[in-house]
Parts: structure tokens; sequence; C-alpha cells
């Protein structure tokens, strides 16, 4: 841990306190594999949700430096596994099948994270290559304990350091719960993976292998085996000719175009997750970690996007007071200027001399300075967001962010804000009224029973108000119908 302070250069006090309070997890360190590094078996020792953390920094070199990234690299897909006649028992009393007649090839584990490991297999009816998914033993409990430990942490914080409550320690950690929990359950895994499937059918270049329902359930799912070079393997790349570049750019503006256009975005997209094809393709796996954003947020993103993308930080800095992220009582001229500074030396500027760790943490002291509290609809989205650039930097040292993501930002907002938009949200809410029109007439006939009984001399005036509302909605509901049947 003090590692990772040290390169995100935090400041003196917590890395003191980092050191005090870690002690007790140094020989943990020292277990393990000694061909593994230090902090690598700490991280694997401590349990699934830390190496999840690990994970996450893996993907940013520019964060915490090549040497550690690399050597977090492995908690991706290359974890201890365990046995597999583990796994094949697993399978039969999750399926109800016997394993060896199912399948006429079962291999040992291919990939082994901190949930699950995958086996290759065919299937002997058809003769189908398949992965198999299979939870480890008693994940949920292991899960449940370092939660647990996380929510102590997290009650700390907040009563240590009353100034941390804006951030909401306690309401990350009960998102982070939730997109655990739901990581432990492959049927939802296997439902997000068809529903991901769906919204890309039209992807160009890009691949989620197809479900096999019938061999799937809580503690087991089989997909369409997805051959390919790891994402990792930078070196397989270009002996296969695969264009670096190219492909960072893809996985970039794939990425925003999932959030952007569908609201249902891969939010667990490092490089253990992403298998490049023969043809250049990209596959996507594992589909236990999915966001999902709502129309309106994805258009208070993407006009921040736009807005940094053209350097209209006044206007980004509107979006956030207009959402609701920023208190109305600041000052939104000096929140302005404050995002230019954190712009301005991105653009223009080669992207191997940016430093990330330096604007995060600008970016934490502007957050404070101004009272913005955590956003939970938002953690996935941004937390994607870093360990996606973290990927295309690691196949393009050089890409530029900005310009790479602004063809998708500037054809989302081109559709979804202005007049195109506007007309598309009247449609949207005309349908709303419509499907309460078998109720007018009975909200009609209450509303003037209502004006049945008197009222008070001084509420006369106002005594046929809700008749009034009642008969606009029937009149707006009316119209909607007509224009429905129009269109």
């Amino acid at each position: 841990m003090g590692v990772v302070l040290e390169a995100m250069n935090a400041p003196a006090s917590l890395r003191v306190l980092a050191r005090v309070l870690g002690w007790p997890f140094k020989p943990l360190g020292l277990k393990g594999d000694p061909s593994v590094p230090p902090v690598t078996r700490a991280l694997t020792a401590l349990g699934p949700a830390y190496i999840k953390f690990g994970q996450i920094l893996s993907t940013r070199p520019d964060v915490v430096g090549e040497e550690l990234a690399a050597q977090l690299s492995v908690l991706q897909d290359k974890l201890p596994p365990f046995p597999i006649d583990v796994a094949k028992a697993e399978v039969a009393r999750e399926l109800g099948i016997d394993v060896d007649a199912v399948f006429s090839e079962f291999s040992p584990p291919v990939a082994a994270a901190s949930i699950a490991q995958v086996h290759k297999a065919r299937l002997s009816e058809t003769g189908t290559l398949v992965a198999v998914k299979v939870l480890r033993p008693r994940i949920e409990k292991a899960f449940r304990m370092d939660i647990d430990a996380f929510y102590l942490a997290a009650s700390l914080v907040e009563l240590l350091s009353p100034s941390s409550r804006r951030l909401r320690p306690l309401e990350v950690i009960r998102h982070f719960e939730g997109v655990v929990l739901g990581e432990l359950d492959l049927r939802l895994e296997a439902a997000a993976a068809g529903e991901f499937a769906a919204s890309t059918e039209k992807d160009a270049g890009f691949q989620v292998p197809k479900v096999e329902w019938h061999l799937s359930a809580r503690r087991v799912m089989t997909l369409g085996w997805a051959e390919g070079i790891a994402a990792s393997d930078l070196q397989g790349l270009d002996a296969a000719g695969i264009d670096r570049p190219d492909l960072a750019r893809r996985v970039l503006q794939l990425f925003l175009s999932h959030a952007l256009r569908d609201g249902y975005f891969h939010a667990d997209m490092h490089q253990g997750n992403l298998k490049i094809a023969a043809n250049g393709d990209l596959i996507a796996l594992d589909f236990g970690i999915m966001g999902r954003i709502d129309e309106y947020t994805r258009r208070v993103y993407a006009e921040i996007l736009f807005g940094f993308i053209r350097k209209d930080y006044r206007r980004v800095a509107e979006v956030h007071f207009e959402a609701g992220y920023v208190p109305s009582d600041r000052d939104i001229d000096e929140f302005a200027r404050a995002l230019r500074a954190v712009g301005e030396p991105i653009f223009g500027m080669d992207a191997t001399r940016i430093s990330m760790a330096r604007l995060l943490n600008y970016l934490f002291e502007v957050t404070e300075k101004f009272g913005m509290e955590t956003r939970t609809e938002l953690i996935l989205l941004q937390r994607t967001m870093v360990v996606v650039e973290g990927v295309a930097r690691s196949l393009d040292p050089r890409i530029n962010i900005w310009e790479v993501a602004q063809p998708v930002v500037e054809g989302y907002i081109r559709k979804n804000i202005g007049p195109q938009a506007l007309a598309r949200d009247m449609v949207k809410t005309l349908q709303v009224l419509a499907r309460f029109g078998p109720r007018l007439p009975r909200l009609t006939e209450a509303a003037l029973l209502r004006q049945v009984a008197p009222l008070p001399e001084p509420a006369q005036p106002s005594r046929w108000r809700p008749l009034g509302w009642a008969l606009l909605g029937a009149g707006v509901s009316a119209a909607g119908a007509m224009v429905l049947h129009l269109l």
C-alpha cells in the first residue's frame, strides 16, 4: 500500500497512517509463491475484494508506475486455480448432469481470477467449443468478510474525518456490495451477456460470446469459446500484425458508444477481460459487472465531456450546477476557472507527458473546495472510464483520449441534445399520457365529485383548480393519443 500511495503522491500524513495501520498485513506479502511480487501476494492473501482493487490499479501504469502495474497484472486472470476435480463436481451438482457425458473434453483451468475460473470444454453432442465458468468454493463467505471490513473502514473514515463525508464512503461501499453480489450469481451474468450481445450486435469489430443457457446456473455459466490474443499480450498483438493504435481508439470509442448510446456498458474492461480475434475484432469477456445509466445522466455526462472537448469550461460548470452536482451556493465562475486548470494542461499535449496521478490529485482538491458529493450512480461509469483509458494507453501510450472521444460525443450530442431530441422527448411524454386515457373519465368524475362539498369562503377562488388540472390532463392525453395515431 505504501508503494501505491507513494506513486500517487499522497500526503505524508496519509502515508504514515497507512504504514501504522498496515503493519499487521505485512507478513501476508511473504507467503505464497516467492516468484510473485510481495504486493501481489499480499492482495491475494487479503481476499477477493482486495484483488479487485489491485486489478483496477494494474490498468493504470500512469498512476502507480509501470513496475507496480506489471506486478499487479497477474491479478487479472492468473491467480492460483482450484483443482479441476472440484470444478467438475461443482458443475455436476449445479447442472444436474454427468460432466463426462455432456462434455467430450474438459480442460484444466485456462484462467483464474478473484471470483471464478474458466475451463475450455467441448460439447459431446455438437462438438462446439465452450468456456465453462465456475465460482470459487466458498467465495460468497470470503467476499462477505471483505465487505464487512470495508464497511468498518468507511465508518471509521467518516467518524475520524468529517470532511470525508461529502464523498459518502458508506454509500460507495454499499454500491460496491450490490455490484459484487450480482457477480456471485452467474445466472445474472448470463442475462447480462445476452442483453449486451443484443445491444451491440450491430457494432462492427466487436463480439460477445453466445450464452449456452441450458448449461448455466447460479454457480456455473457456459459461453461460446472466444479464440484470440489477450489484450495484455502486446508482443503477441505485434506479431499478429494488429494495429495497436487503431485498437486503442476502438476500445475507447466502443466503451463511450455503449455508455452514451445504450446506457448499458461493460464495467470491468481490464486487459484480462478483452481478447483480440485474428481478424482484429475486439471480444469482450466476463459480464459480472455491467453498468447502467439513465438517459438524463447520459446527457449530463455527454455535455460535460463535450464542454471539455470544446474548452467551454463555463458550460461544463453550468451543467454541474444544473444537475445538482455542485451546491447552488458556490461561485460558478470560480468553478469554471478551476475546471479550466484541470482541462487546459491536457489539450495539445503528448499523452506521455500527462501525469494522471497529479491530475487525479488536483481533481480531488477541486471537488473538496466546491463541496461536490460522490454520485453513486456514476461510480461505475467513472471507474470504468479510468480502467478503459488505462487499457487504451497500454496499447498506445501516445493516445490523446480527448481527440479519440470527440466524434463519439459529438455524434451523441447531435442526436440527443437539441430540436431533434426535444421532439423525441415530446413523443415519449405523449405516449405516457396516452396510457392514462382509459382512466381519464373516472379521474374527471372523481375530481367533479370532490367539488360537491362546499369549501370555506376564503378558499372559494381555488375550488375548481383540481377539476381544471384534471380537464387539462384529459385534453393533453387526448391530443397525445391523436398525435400517436397520426404518427
